[in-house]
């Protein structure tokens, strides 16, 4: 018989006859569980329907912590709140209590923003976090579910840990848990349990994670110019997409009740467990209701967060797409419109291989230093860590700075806001000025996904011993009047200036002797199949208004050519173009 019994404000300890049972479970190892950047991400069916596959995965996750460590430890728990979030993350509770760990940080209701996540386990000192979210991808019993380890930074674990998580899930034969133990998410507060073989009290604490977030922007941001902006007499129209996602709370309380912009300012701030049945991804093809909100031109600027709100999507006056790559840089080039900058100063920029080098044209003309890293918002924590890195972006629509370790959608919106209030322009002339500054590089991605896992890796296989023949450097490809003439051919290998590891196989990249780039990436993660990704980067100093599909459409017949994507695939064309 369990009980609440109210000792003080906010504080619950469970009364019970004896202490809760602790459990060591028999199991048997799956070998496919391999924890990418991303975390492990399947299908909601697969963690359902395959007997202790998330008992399984989570043991992996705390024994490869270190056991005198682990006892006692203080670990970050929250979600995007998609469906089995909750049912996941009271697994999480019991078997966390049952390993040792001495208390749990949980968002109210069990849901939390991965920025703030990475905040709490900063402010915290903690030994790290379990997040449960599959990124931009569907929800629902049909959907993808989550679940990602953070380390002790607030970032996503280094590929040493993720190497270890996998090794110890593929030979792992039993799983300890507390199946009595039971949590009210719903109650913010402290709630104590009292457990067999532990002599403090197992410590759960529902916090508001959306205050304390909000807390971190404000040492950040000049809110009192970011109410002007928005709720002045000369104020701007914003219109801001949640997606039916763990932002909506966050929305609300920082734009609308803090910033006084407009409640019709924000729009699908609701979480759902289904996402409303739409894809929680922040692109032109998604997030298309925020793009026909713009077209009349009512909104100044619009921007689009991701179903755990790290990433973001940024349109201006009559839906101007502001590609992630040119985001980042102009950021980069307005950096001390930010207070935070000002005082901190700043220690580098990073960004993603396949991001377009738009940042590169920053950095060069400011003297800051560049990194050109792996994907996986770790590299760049290492750097932060190291005090080598103020800003930095990725490609698929995200972008931080060095207040946290993973990439913050609302940060980034808030960045944009003090760039408009300081410069007193529009989001489209400041894009504008920026391409007759730096000039401009036309960027697109193209993605093919579900092809079949093996032959997808072999098409990349062929592809790379194609462009490693010695003849392949200096060849000539010729499209209409367009000629390109291949200058480099690699695979991309980063060595990480901190502590000299070496990441290799990073992506196949074609540097041509124009400044041109097509990159070929391979991703396995989320959901069923393989992903082959193509990037194509072109940078034009004069020419720099022109249609973007149209200007790189002679690198994509080189790269389809190249490659053979087609032919290999069976497909007649991409499944999304960004």
């Amino acid at each position: 018989k369990h009980t609440y019994i109210h000792e003080h404000a906010c504080t619950y300890r469970r009364t019970q006859d004896s202490p809760l049972k602790v459990l060591t479970v028999a199991t048997a190892p799956y070998l496919d569980q391999w924890p990418g950047c991303g975390g492990l991400r399947r299908r909601v069916g697969v963690f359902q329907g395959n007997r202790h596959y998330l008992h399984n995965f989570l043991q992996s996750v705390f024994s490869c912590m270190d056991l005198r460590e682990r006892q006692g430890c203080t670990l970050v728990v929250g979600g995007d709140g998609r469906f089995f979030n909750r049912t996941a993350m009271e697994l999480v509770v019991q078997m966390a209590a049952a390993n040792g760990v001495g208390r749990l940080i949980i968002g109210h209701h069990g849901i939390m923003s991965t920025p703030a996540i990475s905040s709490l386990v900063r402010k915290y000192k903690a030994m790290g976090a379990i997040v449960l979210t599959a990124g931009p991808h569907p929800g629902g019993p049909h959907g993808d579910l989550g679940v990602k380890f953070n380390s002790a930074n607030g970032g996503p674990a280094q590929e040493t840990v993720t190497n270890k998580i996998y090794q110890i899930s593929r030979t792992l034969e039993e799983f300890t848990i507390c199946p009595g133990l039971r949590v009210d998410l719903g109650a913010l507060g402290r709630q104590e349990f009292d457990l067999e073989n532990k002599f403090k009290p197992f410590t759960v604490e529902i916090v508001d994670s959306v205050e304390s977030y909000a807390n971190l922007l404000r040492n950040i941001f000049d809110f009192a110019a970011l109410k002007e902006l928005l709720s002045g007499e000369h104020r701007i129209r914003i219109r801001v997409d949640a997606m039916s996602g763990v932002m909506g709370p966050y929305l609300r309380r920082i734009l609308c009740e803090e910033l006084g912009a407009p409640a019709k300012s924000v729009v699908n701030c609701v979480p759902l467990e289904d996402f409303g049945g739409l894809h929680p991804d922040p692109n032109l093809t998604y997030a298309a209701e925020l793009v026909d909100s713009m077209q009349d031109g009512h909104y100044d600027l619009g921007a689009a967060l991701d179903c755990d709100g790290d990433r973001n999507m940024i349109l201006g006056k009559h839906g101007a797409f502001v590609t992630p790559s040119d985001s980042l840089a102009m950021i980069a080039a307005n950096i001390f419109c930010i207070p935070y900058f000002q005082h901190t100063g700043v220690r580098g920029f990073a960004r993603s291989m396949p991001t377009s080098a738009a940042l590169d044209k920053v950095a060069q003309a400011t003297k800051i230093d560049l990194y050109e890293t792996p994907v996986g918002w770790g590299f760049f924590g290492n750097l932060m860590d190291a005090g080598r890195l103020s800003l930095c972006g990725e490609e698929s629509f995200g972008t931080g700075g060095d207040h946290i370790r993973e990439k913050d959608g609302l940060w980034s919106v808030l960045a944009w806001l003090s760039i408009l209030a300081i410069r007193r322009k529009s989001v489209n002339d400041i894009v504008k000025d920026h391409w007759r500054k730096y000039g401009r590089n036309y960027y697109t991605r193209y993605d093919y996904e579900g092809l079949d896992l093996d032959a997808a890796w072999q098409l990349m296989d062929d592809l790379e011993v194609l462009m490693m023949e010695k003849s392949f450097v200096s060849q000539r490809f010729a499209v209409a009047d367009n000629i390109y003439q291949v200058e480099q051919a690699d695979n991309f290998e980063y060595t990480d200036p901190v502590d000299s590891t070496i990441t290799r196989n990073q992506g196949l990249r074609i540097m041509f002797t124009n400044g041109s780039r097509i990159v070929y990436r391979l991703s396995g993660a989320g959901g069923v199949g393989a992903t082959i990704r193509v990037y194509i980067d072109s940078y034009e100093k004069e020419d720099i208004f022109q249609d973007t599909q149209v200007m790189l459409a002679p690198l994509a017949t080189i790269a389809l050519k190249i490659s053979q994507l087609h032919v290999r695939t069976g497909r007649s064309g991409p499944s999304m173009i960004t």
